[in-house]
């Protein structure tokens, strides 16, 4: 086998490689015998057809076949003989392929960069530190009383908070508009499901009451004739409902698994799982430091095959998240390849740069923190064993959570040599998603 390797741009690689023609034509020869024996033709028994006849009918599929077979496995020999290491699948063009005559064909593709390692001990990290406060405890209470509240009928103004019931009817230079129009239409002020000025025009408003809101839609209005549009809504508010808080009694605690204990089992349960979500947010605020500096550290040419992988990837797990509402022949141009492309740039960069290290360092899985992590995720469940049962008998599962784990390593191997400092912060603070 004859190999020549060039580097034709940035990452691309044109590899040409030369397969003997006895290597092909004996396998296509050792296939066309094998067929001999099988095969049915008119005019002649099983196993009895000339091999004249077989090579005539069969010849140039099983050459093409063997020929293709060939060629992919010749082109991962060609590629160990050489040290380069594709990223993702060649394009394999055949240039010769005339029987007699020597293989020969031409695979292009990308390689992985090489990646040079920056000092981590440039890196300024800071982390959170935080405890739960009663207050916190008691906010939290607040919350999970405001998730299992109730209605209950008011005659008083609407405030902000409330339920109302309104008809309204929504005109545009005095001519209704499609979708303008509802009644006995439930919405809870404040929760922004209307366009701006439509709620605070109703809350002062009793049940009875009738009011036109002169009000105008945004201009990046779904609707192209309505954007930026002036309009007035005449709005009727047919009944009012003011949420109503649940008892804090033992069956308001039984919502939240406290089935013994009384009020201050369930203090206690809710300030254990604020704790562990706050230790997670602490953990995670770093790592996202810490994979930010990375990054932005390194500025690693990234093959175009991979963020296209990814690009595919990030897609198909949005078409997931709208519930098979999009057909996946429409997926393409409903959701672009650029709205991916920066997420997907991150992901390949991350990955070739937290590969590096791993390599680099010797860094391998730790099994006690994989069944760790395993049993925290199943710790949330009402039978965790079953759940660690689960995890460790399905091997795609195990192997995210081997990936998550890595990654966890990579971490701390970073932080041993990053500036670490430490900042005072409240519960809020470092629950609070990071933006960007």
């Amino acid at each position: 086998m004859q190999v020549s390797i060039e580097t034709t741009s940035g990452l691309e690689r044109r590899l040409t490689v030369g397969v003997p023609a006895e290597q092909v034509e004996q396998e296509v020869d050792k296939r066309l015998q094998q067929a001999a024996k099988t095969v049915r033709i008119n005019g002649f028994r099983k196993g009895k057809v000339p091999m004249k006849v077989v090579r005539q009918r069969f010849g140039a599929g099983v050459r093409q076949e063997v020929i293709g077979e060939v060629m992919n496995r010749s082109f991962y020999e060609a590629v160990v003989k050489e040290d380069v290491k594709p990223a993702g699948q060649p394009r394999i063009e055949a240039t010769k392929v005339a029987p007699g005559e020597d293989l020969e064909y031409v695979a292009t593709f990308e390689v992985y960069p090489e990646v040079e390692l920056v000092d981590f001990s440039t890196f300024e990290i800071e982390r959170p530190v935080a405890e739960v406060s009663d207050k916190d405890v008691d906010n939290m209470i607040d919350v999970l009383r405001k998730q299992q509240s109730g209605w209950k009928e008011t005659k008083r103004k609407a405030q902000k908070g409330d339920r109302v019931t309104i008809d309204f009817v929504g005109t545009k230079d005095g001519e209704e508009f499609a979708g303008g129009k509802a009644e006995g239409h439930k919405l809870e002020l404040g929760s922004g499901n209307m366009i701006p000025g439509f709620e605070d025009g109703i809350i002062g408003m009793k049940p009875g009451e009738e009011k036109d809101l002169e009000l105008t839609f945004p201009e990046d209005y779904h609707a192209e004739e309505l954007k930026g549009a002036a309009v007035v809504f005449n709005v009727k508010v047919t009944a009012s409902e003011k949420p109503e808080l649940p008892e804090m009694n033992d069956e308001f605690f039984k919502t939240y698994g406290v089935e013994e204990g009384g009020e201050e089992k369930f203090r206690e349960e809710v300030r254990a799982n604020m704790a562990r979500e706050l230790k997670n947010a602490a953990v995670n605020k770093v790592k996202t430091q810490v994979m930010d500096k990375l990054y932005e550290a390194h500025q690693v040419e990234m093959p175009a095959a991979l963020i296209a992988n990814e690009v595919h990837g990030l897609r198909g797990q949005m078409v997931q998240q709208f519930g098979g509402q999009i057909k996946p022949e429409d997926a393409m141009n409903m959701l672009p390849d650029a709205m991916f492309e920066e997420q997907a740039k991150r992901r390949v960069g991350l990955g070739l740069v937290v590969g590096e290290v791993v390599k680099q360092n010797n860094i391998a899985v730790d099994q006690d923190r994989v069944k760790a992590k395993v049993e925290e995720l199943a710790s949330t469940y009402q039978q965790p064993e079953e759940v660690v049962e689960y995890y460790f008998n399905n091997r795609e599962l195990l192997q995210g959570v081997e990936s998550v784990v890595l990654e966890d390593q990579v971490v701390d191997f970073v932080l041993e040599s990053a500036k670490v400092s430490e900042k005072e912060s409240s519960y809020d603070e470092v629950i609070k998603p990071q933006q960007g």
